[in-house]
């Protein structure tokens, strides 16, 4: 007997589905979601090794190395969306860096901006070239990728927290301009998920405040109800069911996928 499928078994045969930073962590459960419950996918990732891992990995799929944060780099990413898929009916704005980990006065402004572009600004660039395909499709789906501390204070970590408090803002203003022509806008607000990412971020704030990392991660997850992380398949499935036919009456949200944080440390 095959081994159950992690994703959920909604139908999505036919709809073109672009993630950025589809190739790691998070966005790569996100691409193979989508791709397994039928959708033709096309990811981008600033780590060429990981989008040809990923390529390699799933016959069919689409992708290129794109940085997000480049404007001219989005366009012409999505000049090769439109070339092998012919537009684009979801899109995931996934794409995001963790920024300094640092007091106020110790951020550089060139930490601050990066963090913003890519955090941010990147989900502009990317809406609006996604945007005519799918008011020409008569409908459409985009959900951005948030943070619990998007929706919670985390000190030491202004940047990453004011960009993706920056993005509630921008899902819940998109939604309510796009609504009338069928195009949703969520947010999702992942907890502490159990990747890479996370191992680095914890080794850097243990860094930072003169600690272990195993004891960062425990302090992490002391706050969290559940008390462990949460895994990138439960942010995949968020995104595959606001995606479907079951989401379609929800868009504006900010929805939580954490196990319960009501605190960052």
């Amino acid at each position: 007997m095959s081994e159950a499928s992690p994703f959920l078994p909604v139908n999505l045969t036919g709809k073109r589905v672009v993630v950025t930073a589809g190739a790691n962590g998070i966005g790569k459960s996100i691409s193979e979601g989508y791709q397994s419950c039928g959708a033709s996918v096309f990811v981008c990732d600033i780590d060429e090794a990981a989008v040809s891992n990923t390529l390699l990995e799933n016959a069919n799929m689409h992708g290129c190395v794109t940085d997000v944060s480049n404007v001219d780099a989005v366009n012409a990413m999505f000049n090769q969306v439109e070339r092998e898929l012919g537009g684009v009916d979801i899109l995931v704005n996934n794409a995001g860096i963790a920024g300094p980990t640092a007091g106020i006065t110790e951020i550089l402004s060139d930490e601050l901006h990066a963090t913003f572009a890519t955090d941010l600004e990147s989900m502009f660039h990317c809406a609006r070239c996604s945007v005519p395909f799918m008011r020409s499709a008569g409908e459409g789906c985009i959900i951005n990728l948030s943070s619990v501390a998007g929706r919670l204070s985390f000190a030491l970590r202004t940047p990453y927290s004011a960009a993706k408090w920056g993005v509630i803002g921008f899902t819940k203003s998109l939604a309510l301009e796009l609504g009338p022509e069928k195009i949703r806008v969520n947010a999702i607000q992942p907890g502490h998920v159990n990747t890479e990412r996370f191992r680095r971020v914890t080794a850097i704030k243990a860094k930072a405040v003169g600690s272990t990392q195993k004891e960062i991660e425990a302090d992490f997850l002391s706050v969290v109800a559940m008390r462990e992380t949460v895994e990138t398949t439960d942010i995949a499935n968020t995104a595959l069911f606001l995606s479907s036919e079951y989401g379609a009456a929800i868009t504006g949200q900010a929805i939580s996928v954490c196990k319960g944080v009501e605190m960052m440390r």
